[in-house]
């Protein structure tokens, strides 16, 4: 691991386990031979495939099993037949015809592949690698989500100082605006679920013709759909060329790019918020911040997850721009692309599990926040010239500017200006009695509205 090139398989190793049974070369096998023998034994279930004969319980047991018991070891079999067939498919059709080899099965060996194109193989492959993928993936994305939504909902009512242009703006609460990215983390979660993954077990072309060459009365589009969503779980596409044309995974790639991108904007503000001493961070025995500078605590869980985010999305916007284009019925650019789907899965985990680690290390600042509020009472110009409008006084905006723009405002300016207002009692007793720190408007319902 000390020797690795990439980080996922180096330093960040540990971080990213579970995606090796997902992503690496030993899963990209796994899924070929276990579609390999899906065919095969829907192949043997069709009465109008008399050649390919059905089989008996203990036959298709001992086929599931190949699937079942496939290990790393297994798979380095096929790569050995891959060194000589330069043909990775082909690889495994053959290890599987030596699997069958001496067995009752062998007499169904012709029929492993049959009138399939490598990409039928591949494409139900690619989709089930993104299916175990996202199983690894979302719950981290919602765990990240209810982390936030607890937090909102504590701190729903923690009043605190908005800036817009980084300039001191109308107050909100500490817990609406982790509400905010909770709402829209799970928004793009939604998007991220509604993708289908689709597959294709359709030929060279995609219309059949190898099929209906040899079996013309066979259903082979319900044969084909008995194996992608009976089996695998998976959604057939029969619009295709020889290669099921990836736009789905582009929707996909294009959805966990959002769901990274709100998480970056997440990221950003944190590390603000802690910068601003609005959050200090939990100590860690033994790290070490700054190696010349013993006190600091360096948000550093915000900064790796928004460099990996950052990562990830470099690899999911080439591969959404890129597979959907393929020359005419079929071109290989897209198979070398393919294989680096676990790469921005990857980035993606390290990021996911930085912002949780950052998250839990948070330490409220309820001093820093009613500090910092107490020296705006400039923000109450807002209330107050719109109160003024209510009462029909002339140029509200334009006397609140005068008298709050660019200048040091405390409270007893703001109440000499309020006393010299002609306003209903009501109102003026108000605006009177307000402090920033209660000019939160709904932000306390806002958090309760959050599904």
């Amino acid at each position: 691991m000390i020797t690795a090139i990439s980080p996922l398989d180096g330093r960040y190793a540990s971080k990213v386990t579970e995606l090796a049974e997902c992503f690496s070369e030993y899963a990209l096998l796994r899924n070929r031979v276990k579609v390999e023998v899906l065919w095969l034994l829907a192949l043997c279930a069709e009465p109008g495939i008399v050649e390919c004969r059905a089989v008996t319980a203990g036959e298709e047991e001992a086929l599931r099993r190949i699937v079942a018991d496939f290990t790393p070891a297994e798979a380095e079999k096929i790569k050995t037949i891959e060194a000589v067939t330069n043909h990775d498919v082909k690889a495994v059709e053959y290890y599987l015809k030596d699997r069958l080899a001496g067995t009752t099965l062998e007499e169904l060996s012709e029929f492993l592949h049959f009138a399939c194109t490598s990409e039928d193989i591949n494409n139900l492959s690619h989709a089930l690698m993104l299916k175990d993928g996202l199983a690894v993936l979302l719950p981290l994305q919602e765990q990240i989500v209810a982390d936030l939504k607890t937090k909102a909902e504590t701190f729903k009512a923690v009043p605190m100082l908005a800036r817009t242009h980084g300039q001191t703006a109308s107050p909100t609460t500490l817990g609406k605006e982790l509400a905010v990215f909770a709402a829209r983390l799970q928004k793009q979660g939604r998007s991220i679920a509604q993708v289908e993954l689709l597959g294709k077990l359709n030929g060279a072309v995609g219309n059949f013709n190898a099929h209906l060459s040899a079996y013309p009365a066979v259903d082979w589009p319900a044969l084909a759909n008995r194996v992608i969503e009976g089996e695998l779980g998976l959604t057939q596409n029969l619009f295709t060329t020889q290669i099921e044309p990836h736009d789905y995974m582009a929707e996909l790639f294009d959805a966990l790019a959002r769901w990274n991108t709100v998480l970056i904007d997440l990221n950003r503000d944190i590390w603000t918020y802690i910068s601003m001493a609005y959050f200090g961070q939990q100590t860690v025995a033994g790290e070490v911040g700054s190696s010349t500078m013993p006190h600091k605590v360096n948000p550093i869980d915000f900064e790796n997850s928004e460099g990996n985010c950052g990562l990830a999305n470099a690899i999911f916007n080439h591969l959404s721009a890129k597979l959907p284009i393929s020359r005419l019925q079929r071109d290989l650019t897209d198979s070398t692309v393919l294989r680096n789907m676990g790469v921005g899965f990857g980035y993606s985990m390290i990021a996911y599990r930085s912002t949780l680690k950052g998250l839990g290390k948070l330490k409220l600042n309820d001093a820093r926040l009613a500090a910092d509020l107490d020296k705006a009472w400039e923000v109450l110009a807002e209330p107050i010239q719109t109160v003024m409008r209510k009462a029909g006084i002339a140029k509200p905006y334009e006397k609140l500017k005068e008298l709050t723009r660019g200048q040091a405002i405390d409270r007893a300016a703001i109440r000499a200006f309020v006393e010299g207002l002609d306003l209903a009692d009501e109102d003026k007793q108000r605006l009177l009695a307000m402090t920033p720190a209660d000019y939160t408007g709904m932000a306390a319902a806002i958090v309760e509205l959050l599904p």
